[in-house]
């Protein structure tokens, strides 16, 4: 059986100073583009029209949009899709996205109808074809936040019958982080926010909660073992000694995603982008963010035992200042 990464001593938790602040700055970087320009949403969430094209020969974008404007439907985005043959089309005007109440299909009938009287009857073709009135994209878009709110709440349900309160605190802190690198990241690469995206969203969520228990399960069998070592070592040697299965675990699931963001086509490229960012985030947080505030909030919220607390200041960035109470049970 193939074993590496076994009896590592690897200090990872010295590090968490830099990660935290390497961490803040992306996510701040990420919120203030986010308030520059706000996120761009699907159709799905938006209401309007989304059609993918496919032409015989390389049409004039400015064709294209001149054609669409001649036919009222004005500040249509319109994008290359692949080839220089397949363009997508969306009409998220808000005069044309409340035409859609009147019937989800008439602009894509309309747009269709210019498009093959301006190129040809046969020279254009709709591969794809989707229409969202703007009641409908207001309850998708309610609906997806209140999916993500209600996952927190099983989330942190679970976790108090599981673990202790300090073990859930942290890692419910350690899922909020890999939520708002997320959206962080969407922003930045400038990713359309849809359902397939929102569901990519709780799929890390998922994946990143489940690393975090993992590490946290050997923690606290650690701790029941009883050695006469500190909280911050325990922290360490587990997460060692889960290393290998991480390992393993982590590369399998970004060579699987990394296949779908290179040959899986436009479509589901951004669910793609999502859960490998998410691979990377999830193992983060697990490491540098659920890790170091058990830490402080042992040092805060001591355990009661036997043990004298000989520095209830202490931090967790060297061996001479570590917090020594040990947590047993």
């Amino acid at each position: 059986m193939l074993r590496i990464l076994h009896d590592t001593a690897y200090d990872f938790i010295r590090w968490w100073k830099v990660m935290a602040a390497i961490t803040i700055a992306f996510i701040l970087l990420g919120f203030a583009s986010l308030a520059i320009k706000p996120p761009n949403y699907s159709i799905e969430f938006t209401g309007g029209t989304l059609m993918q094209l496919e032409f015989t020969k390389p049409p004039d974008v400015g064709v294209i949009r001149s054609t669409l404007d001649e036919a009222g439907i004005h500040g249509a985005e319109i994008q290359q899709f692949g080839t220089n043959r397949e363009f997508t089309v969306r009409a998220q005007d808000p005069s044309t996205v409340a035409a859609q109440s009147k019937g989800a299909e008439s602009i894509a009938v309309t747009i269709e109808k210019v498009l093959k009287t301006k190129f040809g009857e046969n020279d254009v073709k709709v591969a794809r074809r989707e229409a969202v009135g703007p009641r409908v994209g207001s309850e998708l878009r309610r609906g997806a936040i209140i999916a993500i709110l209600l996952s927190f709440l099983i989330t942190l349900v679970y976790l108090s019958i599981r673990f202790e309160w300090r073990f859930a605190t942290a890692a419910v802190i350690a899922t909020s982080h890999d939520v708002f690198t997320t959206i962080a990241f969407l922003k930045l690469m400038h990713l359309e926010i849809s359902l397939t995206v929102v569901a990519g969203l709780l799929t890390v969520l998922g994946y990143s909660l489940n690393d975090t228990i993992i590490i946290f399960d050997r923690v606290r069998e650690n701790l029941r073992k009883g050695r006469k070592e500190t909280l911050y070592d325990t922290l360490n040697r587990s997460i060692n000694e889960t290393l290998p299965r991480s390992v393993l675990t982590h590369v399998t699931v970004f060579a699987a995603t990394l296949s779908l963001l290179i040959f899986a086509g436009e479509v589901i490229r951004p669910f793609a982008w999502v859960m490998a960012f998410g691979v990377v985030t999830g193992t983060f947080s697990s490491i540098y963010v659920a890790a170091p505030v058990l830490l402080w909030i042992e040092r805060k919220w001591p355990r009661k035992t036997g043990v004298r607390q000989s520095s209830s200041t202490a931090t967790p960035t060297s061996r001479t200042q570590r917090s020594p109470a040990t947590a047993t049970r």
